[in-house]
């Protein structure tokens, strides 16, 4: 297989953000410019289409960052959530679902992450300040702001990324807080928040924190280019 075709569905606005009156789907370019450096092909997967259907003939289901998922208990009226649609929700989980079922490998960056999280039972930081207080910010610049990312001994991102001083870019209020049933933590922050989850087994299903499609340098591609490569069978 030359060039694995990596299923992306697209994000969802129905509250005016883009234009008024109007639902937009909506992505950041950096996701399919990383995949086709990777030798993959991007493929974008709008809402109405079936989850079966938008997986049709696609080789790996890259989950991208998103909205927030809303807490189960109030927060203060200072911290706002910027909440992912219902139906964008919905959809994404019926994609995990599917491409779970069908054993395509799976990456999920951000917001992606944590709903693998979710719905393998995990649970979440909805605000990082107020759940774990003791933390350091993960809501950094986006152009320059880093902090280091310790990897755990024996996972395939530790292999993918090797003994490398490794540094990721941090855009994010809610952090994974329990990886769930299936999934293992392979790298924290500093302050002991997960930056990414990933399962045991031959079929590759990686969480990232980070945004690694707006990354530059060796990392980035040495993780774009492992998920295409196991979307690929090799």
């Amino acid at each position: 297989m030359a060039q694995p075709r990596i299923g992306i569905p697209l994000s969802l606005d129905a509250e005016d953000r883009i234009r008024a009156g109007r639902r937009y789907h909506y992505i950041d370019e950096a996701y399919a410019t990383a995949v086709a450096e990777a030798e993959g092909t991007p493929c974008y997967l709008p809402l109405p289409v079936s989850p079966e259907a938008a997986l049709e003939g696609i080789d790996g289901l890259l989950l991208p960052g998103g909205d927030d998922f809303p807490p189960a208990r109030p927060y203060p009226a200072e911290v706002r959530f910027s909440l992912v649609q219902p139906d964008q929700r919905a959809f994404d989980a019926a994609l995990l679902a599917v491409a779970l079922e069908r054993g395509l490998p799976l990456l999920g960056i951000c917001y992606g992450m944590q709903l693998m999280a979710l719905e393998a039972g995990g649970a979440l930081h909805h605000h990082i300040p107020a759940d774990r207080p003791d933390a350091e910010s993960h809501q950094l610049e986006e152009r320059d702001g880093r902090h280091g990312l310790t990897l755990e001994a024996g996972t395939r991102l530790a292999r993918w990324l090797g003994d490398s001083s490794v540094e990721v870019n941090s855009l994010h209020h809610q952090a994974v807080a329990a990886a769930g049933t299936g999934y293992r933590i392979a790298a924290r922050a500093p302050d002991g928040i997960i930056e990414a989850i990933e399962a045991e087994g031959p079929v590759l299903r990686l969480g990232v924190q980070w945004h690694p499609e707006k990354l530059q340098g060796a990392n980035r591609m040495r993780l774009f280019r492992g998920f295409v490569d196991a979307c690929r069978g090799s």
